[in-house]
Order: structure tokens, then sequence, then C-alpha cells
């Protein structure tokens, strides 16, 4: 199977730390009444989403606060490369699966993330560590592509090599690292050799016809994203203090991370469920819903951890229910049902006023800002599905990395007024 690869440096959202969002949002939450503490829960990746070790949510100059740029470079930097995951995944889902468009839609997207990672990298370092990073990040991902072929025709000699390919690229960019910020060379590239094995695994389980496996597959690797993340945000925070103050390994930075990157995952696996309901792959729909769902428990979690137990159990149906009003949407786009479609968005639209109420009573965040927010969220889902419904998978793909990159218009006011709500939980 030939599996063309080409690199397009177009980019639709690019992430600069230079400044912080705006956290529209947060200006009405001053510090609050607390309850008690919740325990942490534990995610598939291990990591605790409300803690981290040894760190403290208090800033030098100030109170916990997750809106530092020590912490947007964390968040971004996590997001972009569960992003990457995602995608990859999605290329290679589609090139084994003899998906040439869906192959080369996802691909397009994967370099535009890579040239924003790149950007990313560009912020910090300097205009010469960007234009060093892009084509070493590149070359991992034409690596996998390598082993994607060599699986795909059974070649053991052509997957080998993409293996041996990779294991010097993660020694490549461990020295790149290195020289950048002073992480030691072999811990970075241990860190993306795991980055590496636990792709293989995607792919492997892809190739071998079990999508079950390859979804439970991406959310352990994308689980994994935030150990290469966050020691690079760490330590250049720590390298670059003036461009980046603040803490990125505190609590409060460690909420907004966990957020923004579940988030994005929900994003990806919402894709992938209605791309696979809407191509006719059950086995694929049903995978990636039940990744999808076991990411809404996590999200949920993260929320009990916040605001207690009653509310775990209030968000968690109510999450859900957004998601089971857009597979009523892609059915009724499916079967080109206007009626259902209709009825559809006016659920959501009821959902976004119970969801804005929801974190109201929760944090005091305003109710109808929240709604806006996530009725956003709604409709740049709903421009995914309308592309998958018309056969555009390169539009497709585009829409999802807008509506992923506007996630975190909902995650970093949440996380921000949480910190304010229980600034105890976050020093």
């Amino acid at each position: 199977m030939d599996l063309p690869f080409t690199h397009k440096p177009l980019s639709r959202r690019t992430l600069t730390f230079g400044t912080l969002p705006v956290l529209m949002l947060a200006a009405a939450c001053g510090p609050q009444g607390a309850s008690p503490a919740a325990p942490a829960p534990t995610t598939r990746s291990g990591a605790t989403p409300m803690s981290s070790a040894g760190a403290s949510g208090t800033s030098a100059t100030g109170p916990a606060t997750s809106a530092t740029k020590a912490a947007e470079l964390r968040s971004g930097l996590n997001t972009l490369l569960v992003e990457h995951l995602y995608l990859a995944g999605a290329a290679t889902g589609g090139a084994l699966g003899g998906r040439d468009a869906e192959f080369k839609g996802a691909a397009d997207a994967l370099d535009a993330n890579s040239v924003d990672v790149s950007k990313a990298i560009g912020a910090a370092y300097g205009a010469d560590a960007e234009k060093s990073f892009l084509p070493l990040w590149r070359s991992h991902i034409g690596f996998v592509v390598d082993y994607t072929q060599g699986v795909a025709a059974k070649d053991r000699a052509k997957a080998d090599k993409a293996v041996a390919d990779l294991v010097k690229y993660t020694q490549d960019s461990g020295a790149f690292f290195n020289a950048a910020n002073g992480l030691p060379k072999d811990a970075v590239a241990k860190l993306l050799e795991t980055h590496v094995l636990t792709l293989k695994d995607v792919v492997d389980a892809q190739a071998s016809g079990d999508v079950a496996k390859a979804y439970t597959a991406a959310r352990t690797a994308a689980g994994h994203m935030h150990m290469v993340g966050d020691p690079l945000a760490d330590a250049t925070a720590k390298k670059f203090p003036d461009k980046f103050p603040g803490m990125a390994m505190s609590k409060a930075a460690t909420l907004r991370s966990t957020l923004n990157t579940a988030l994005v995952e929900h994003m990806y696996l919402a894709g992938a469920a209605t791309g696979g309901a809407l191509g006719g792959r059950d086995a694929e729909f049903k995978a990636a819903a039940e990744a999808l769902d076991g990411n809404s428990v996590d999200i949920s979690k993260t929320i009990g951890a916040a605001y207690g137990a009653d509310a775990e159990r209030a968000f968690l149906p109510l999450w859900r229910s957004h998601i089971g009003f857009v597979v009523d949407y892609t059915q009724g786009a499916a079967a080109k049902d206007k009626a259902k479609q209709d009825t559809a968005v006016s659920n959501l639209v009821k959902y976004t006023q119970d969801a804005g109420a929801f974190f109201n009573a929760a944090n005091g965040l305003p109710k109808d800002a929240v709604a806006k927010l996530l009725e956003t969220h709604v409709l740049t889902l709903k421009d995914v599905v309308d592309a998958q419904a018309a056969g555009d998978p390169a539009r497709a793909f585009m829409a999802a990395r807008t509506a992923a990159g506007h996630m975190h218009m909902v995650g970093d006011p949440l996380a921000e007024a949480t910190v304010k709500k229980f600034p105890e939980k976050f020093v």
C-alpha cells in the first residue's frame, strides 16, 4: 500500500505565549466560601488532575491563580500534544483503512498542528530554534508513516527500519531540548520513546482491525503526552521567568492543563465517533463512543474533585446528554432528516443553558456567559459533523482543529473560577 505523505505548512490556529487568553468570565468570581477538599481522582494516565506533588498554587507575588503565562505555556503545549496524537491516529487509521481522502485531510491537519508546535517552541527559544525544531518534529511523523506502510505491506524490514529511525529521532530531540533548556538528553529521549511506542500501539491495533483496542491505546497515548509537555513547560518557564512568570507545575496550572487537555480529547473523540457513524463503520463508532464516555467520566471526576461528589453525580449525566444530542444531530444529517437535526440543535441549546446554570451554582460564573461559550463549542462541533456528512474530510479535520482550539475558552475560565472559589485546594 502506498501511503504518500506530504507536508503543507498551513495553520488555521496559531498558539502564541506572549499574550494570555482573556478570562472574560473569571473577573466576576472573587474568592468565595470553601467546602472540604475532595480527594483527587486518578485518571487513565495515572496523574491526579487536581494536584502536583510538591507544587504550590501560590505565586511569588500573590494568591493562587491559573491565569499565569507559565500555566498558559503548560496548558498550550499539552493540548497541542494531545491534538498531535489524535490527528496522527486519524491519519494512520485512514491510511490503513484505505480511505485516502481521510488520510490526506488528517495529514494536512497534523502538519498544521506541527507548525503550531514549532511556533510555540519559537515563542520560547527564538526563531532559530523554531526553524530547527519543525523539520525534526516532522521527521518523526514521517517515520510513523513509514512504519504504517511497513505494517500495511507486512514488510518487516521496513517496519523495523522505521522503529530504528524513531529511536534515533528521540535521541536527536533529546539533544535539541538539552541545548535549549538543560533537560537531560536521555530523560527527554526516554519520554519521547514512550510517546513513539504508545503511538505504535495505536497503529498496530488499527492494522489488526481491532478498533476497540486502537481507541483504548489512543487514550493511553494521549494520557502520556503530559509526561512530555509538563517537564518541557516547567524547564522553559524556569529558564525564561520574564517571559513566563508564575509556576508551570502549580496545582492551579495542573487544573487548567487537565481541563483543557480533556476537553480537546473530548472534541477529537466526538469527531471520531460521528465520522465512524457517517462513514458506516459501526465498530469504529462504538469504539470511539466508548472512549468518549471514558473521557466524560474523567471530566466528571475532575469536577467532583473540585466541587464534591454531589456535583460529580449531577454533572456526568448533564455532560453525557449533549453527546447524545450530537448523536441525534448526526443521525439526522445521515438521513437528511431536517426535523431531527432541528430538534437536536434545540436540545443542544437547552443543554447550554442547563450547563450554564450548573456552573453558576458551582462557582458563580455568569450563567449566560457560560452558555454562550458552550454554544460555540456545540456549533463548532456541528461544523465538523456537517463537513463529515458532506464527504469533505479536509474541511472536517480543519473544522475539528478550530473546534479544539476553542475548548480553552471553556476550560480557562472554569479553571480560574474554581481556583478562586477554593483557593485552599491550590496552595
